[in-house]
């Protein structure tokens, strides 16, 4: 048999049967008594049982409303105790944040900013993903992601946090003298990182922009940017690397940069996340003290 009553009618009835009067029950609900009585009687009328007998000065449980009373009251306890737990973890500074970064920005510029974070407020737990790859940030549940460029998440919102530039350099003891121009790049060993295979470049002056793909004698292409820093330091051959990775191997005599003119146009990083409203406690904590880390 199939019945057809509302939860909210079964809710009447056992805060009736809790507090002992229909008139109590109306004060503690914030409830019309005339509503509550007549979603009381809707439930007995749906279930074709009486569940309380009523007088003029109290209302006692039937036989069936013992029963019915006995096996759903810890429904609506537990419903409260899971809504309970829901807002506390909402609303206090505890709880897990997963994230996804690309693998060197998430190293190299985030690492030192979620480290303090989490010095900073012990009970947070960070699940960080680092990929290269560009994942399903929906499918997969992330709370907070980091990206370089132009993202696809259209629904989610997006804050600038930094510029990247790329710039093309060697290591410091190979004879780049030859290279004046864009064009004089053809041919060389290069080292190539997979996700910028092509190097878009603009002269800082003329504002000129010309375009170099290397196809010829490619040493060692990898996806990660330390590797491809490393191999290019190691004179493997040119490279096309972050001014975050690269300057200090610059200013440290370790790489030399190529075609000082020459850069490729900036590449915003953007943290991105879901509407503010409802978020947990927990990510805006996070959020904001990104933003202030990166001077937002």
């Amino acid at each position: 048999m199939k019945f057809n009553y509302s939860l909210d009618d079964m809710r009447s009835f056992c805060a009736v049967v809790r507090y002992g009067s229909f008139r109590q029950a109306s004060i503690m609900l914030d409830m019309p008594l005339s509503t509550l009585s007549r979603r009381v009687a809707k439930l007995e009328a749906d279930l074709a049982l009486r569940l309380l007998n009523r007088d003029a000065h109290r209302v006692q449980l039937t036989h069936a409303g013992q029963q019915y009373y006995k096996s759903s009251a810890h429904l609506f306890d537990e419903l409260e105790n899971v809504a309970c737990c829901l807002l506390q973890d909402k609303n206090e500074a505890k709880g897990t944040i997963r994230i996804s970064a690309p693998v060197n920005f998430g190293s190299d510029i985030l690492a030192p900013h979620f480290n303090a974070f989490l010095k900073q407020y012990p009970d947070i737990h960070l699940d960080l993903r680092l990929s290269n790859q560009t994942i399903d940030i929906d499918a997969q549940a992330i709370d907070v992601a980091f990206r370089i460029g132009e993202h696809s998440a259209n629904h989610w919102i997006g804050r600038q946090l930094t510029n990247i530039r790329f710039m093309i350099c060697a290591a410091s003891d190979i004879d780049v003298s030859d290279i004046q121009t864009p064009n004089d790049l053809a041919g060389y060993p290069t080292v190539l990182c997979t996700p910028m295979s092509t190097w878009h470049l603009q002269h800082r002056i003329t504002g000129e922009v010309q375009t170099h793909q290397p196809t010829n004698n490619i040493r060692l292409k990898v996806d990660n940017i330390s590797l491809l820093t490393g191999a290019i330091a190691d004179g493997i051959g040119l490279g096309f690397i972050p001014d975050y990775d690269a300057q200090p191997l610059i200013i440290s005599g370790g790489l030399q940069q190529v075609l000082p003119d020459w850069n490729n146009q900036p590449r915003g990083c953007q943290m991105l996340y879901r509407d503010r409203d409802n978020m947990p406690h927990r990510m805006h904590l996070l959020i904001d003290f990104i933003l202030k880390r990166f001077g937002k």
